[in-house]
C-alpha cells in the first residue's frame, strides 16, 4: 500500500470518526432540550398545582389553596356495632383536597382549609346526611330528612323509632358533621342502631385509640 492510499484511509477515518462526534453532540444537545422541556412542564404543574383553590374545576367551595394546610383526624364508623373500615382500594385518594390514603381506613387527611368532612364523603357516593348530595336523588321527597348514612350501594340507615344515627366529634354529640372542617387530632364517630351510653362509651374508648396517621 502506497504512501497516498494511506493518507486517503487515515482522512476517511477522520472524517467518519468526525462525523460520529457530530451526530452523538447533536443528539446530545437534543436529549438536553427534551430533559428541560420536562423540567419546565413538571414545575409548572406542581406551581399551578400547588397553588389550585376553590376556582379549580372540581374543587369544594371555599376552599382555601392545595396544600396550605395538613391536618389528620380519625374515624370510626359503626353500623349496628359492625365497624366498616374505608381501607378498600374505592375509597382511597379520590380527590387531593381530603382523603383516606395508604390502606389507612381510618385516618382522614386534609390538606387545604376550608375542606369539608361532606365534601370527603360526597366524593365517597356516601351520604352521611340530609345535607349530603344526592339525599333527596335516593329518598322520597316526601320522606322526613332525618339522619342517614346510605352506602353507594343503596344500602340506608336512617333515623327511625327503633335506631338512630349519631355523630360525635371528640366525645361531643352533634347534629351533623357535613359542614365540618376537621382539625388535627380530631377523633370522629358515626354510630347506627340502638346503643346503651355504656355501648357509646365503648365504642369512644375505641376510637381514641385509633392510630391517627401523619
Amino acid at each position: 500500500m502506497g504512501r497516498r492510499a494511506r493518507e486517503e484511509r487515515r482522512e476517511e477515518r477522520e472524517d467518519k470518526v468526525a462525523k460520529q462526534v457530530k451526530v452523538k453532540r447533536k443528539n446530545n444537545l437534543k436529549a438536553v432540550g427534551i430533559l428541560a422541556l420536562i423540567a419546565v412542564i413538571v414545575g409548572y404543574a406542581g406551581y399551578e398545582f400547588m397553588n389550585m383553590d376553590s376556582s379549580a374545576p372540581g374543587a369544594p367551595p371555599g376552599a382555601g389553596k392545595l396544600g396550605d394546610e395538613h391536618e389528620h383526624a380519625s374515624l370510626l364508623v359503626r353500623i349496628f356495632g359492625d365497624k366498616f373500615d374505608f381501607d378498600s382500594p374505592a375509597y382511597q385518594i379520590k380527590n387531593s383536597w381530603i382523603h383516606f390514603e395508604d390502606s389507612d381506613g381510618t385516618t382522614i387527611h386534609r390538606h387545604s382549609s376550608g375542606v369539608t368532612l361532606g365534601f370527603l364523603f360526597d366524593g365517597l357516593n356516601i351520604v352521611v346526611g340530609w345535607e349530603s348530595r344526592g339525599y333527596t336523588d335516593i329518598l322520597r321527597p316526601s320522606e322526613t330528612l332525618d339522619p342517614c348514612f346510605i352506602f353507594p350501594d343503596g344500602r340506608q340507615f336512617c333515623t327511625n323509632e327503633d335506631y338512630s344515627l349519631k355523630y360525635y366529634i371528640n366525645h361531643e354529640l352533634v347534629k351533623s358533621i357535613y359542614d365540618y372542617v376537621l382539625e388535627e387530632g380530631d377523633r370522629i364517630l358515626i354510630t347506627y342502631g340502638s346503643e346503651t351510653p355504656e355501648q357509646i362509651e365503648e365504642q369512644l374508648r375505641e376510637l381514641d385509640s385509633q392510630i391517627i396517621s401523619g
